[in-house]
């Protein structure tokens, strides 16, 4: 007996928009950069158990850039003044259907002193300082290559 699954897409329309922030935070020269990866805990809204940058949803009359410094201090303990917001990518979107989400994510690349200590709190149970390249061997969140390719080519931003 053919059994075919019941599920249904669901249209576009009907898909809740969901604007996120994921921030990259990166230390090392060029040759020798590094990315923090953290892995979402079970107790996170979705994608457990991936791999992904800092991140979190965008509030309300919040703007995508004050949101990613939010999402820094309160997933790594790092201030506002112990990082760098290089760059500004363009929003790359993904539709999960599961989720019933229609997922635009506001990618942004910063830098972080070698010495600054990050801790990270419940939404992580584990985290990685990587080479860029090695992102493909780790089981992340959807579109997360894709956002931080849109970071590297994003607007550069200017020391405030």
């Amino acid at each position: 007996m053919n059994v075919q699954s019941s599920k249904k897409a669901v249209p576009r329309s009907v898909l809740r928009p969901t604007h996120v922030v994921t921030c990259f935070l990166q230390r090392g020269e060029e040759e020798h950069t590094r990315l923090l990866l953290v892995r979402r805990s079970q107790q996170v809204g979705s994608y457990h158990g991936r791999w992904a940058g800092i991140s979190g949803f965008v509030e309300v009359g919040i703007s995508p850039e004050q949101q990613a410094y939010t999402e820094i201090r309160e997933e790594t303990g790092l201030a506002r003044e112990q990082v760098c917001m290089l760059r500004r990518g363009g929003i790359v979107e993904h539709v999960d259907q599961d989720l019933g989400r229609h997922f635009y994510v506001h990618p942004f690349l910063f830098a972080v002193n070698e010495d600054e200590s990050i801790t990270t709190d419940w939404e992580a149970t584990d985290m990685r300082w990587v080479d860029p390249d090695t992102m493909r061997n780790f089981e992340t969140v959807p579109k997360l290559r894709e956002a931080y390719e849109a970071a590297l080519r994003g607007e550069e931003v200017q020391a405030e």
